[in-house]
């Protein structure tokens, strides 16, 4: 079993508009990023069992680029989401309304070729940066 992988955030909005910004193609692409060297230029969502999440990440310079793609594998809206990424490793995300907004956890199995903490530090970025989307909509 791979080692898991927690972060969280609580964003100060509504959950219909937490849910829209973390599931649709057009608000991904404004969140999606680790830092402001980094942008997602498209990203496609189709939030249901089965279907797919993919989404460009690029650095803005261009040098360097990759997709980033899921299948969801159980989706309870305004809820949860559970999706498998390409190389067969799970995503948990939970969704729960707390006084003043929405707190968002996400857990996911780690990858074996970077450190457990850069990878936690990097998704925690990119979390941070859909708190502030959200919160700025």
């Amino acid at each position: 079993m791979r080692p898991q992988v927690a972060i969280e955030a609580t964003v100060h909005a509504d959950m219909a508009t937490v849910w829209a910004a973390w599931t649709e193609g057009e608000h991904i692409t404004g969140w999606n990023f680790a830092d402001a060297s980094w942008h997602c230029p498209w990203a496609k969502s189709d939030v249901r069992v089965g279907g797919t999440y993919t989404a460009r990440m690029e650095a803005r310079d261009g040098s360097f680029g990759f997709e980033f793609g899921a299948t969801y594998t159980l989706v309870e809206l305004h809820k949860e989401l559970h999706s498998t990424m390409g190389d067969d490793r799970k995503i948990w995300v939970t969704f729960e309304e707390v006084p003043g907004g929405v707190h968002v956890v996400e857990r996911f199995e780690a990858e074996d070729q970077n450190p457990i903490e850069m990878q936690q530090a990097g998704w925690q970025m990119i979390l941070n940066n859909f708190k502030a989307y959200v919160e700025d909509l």
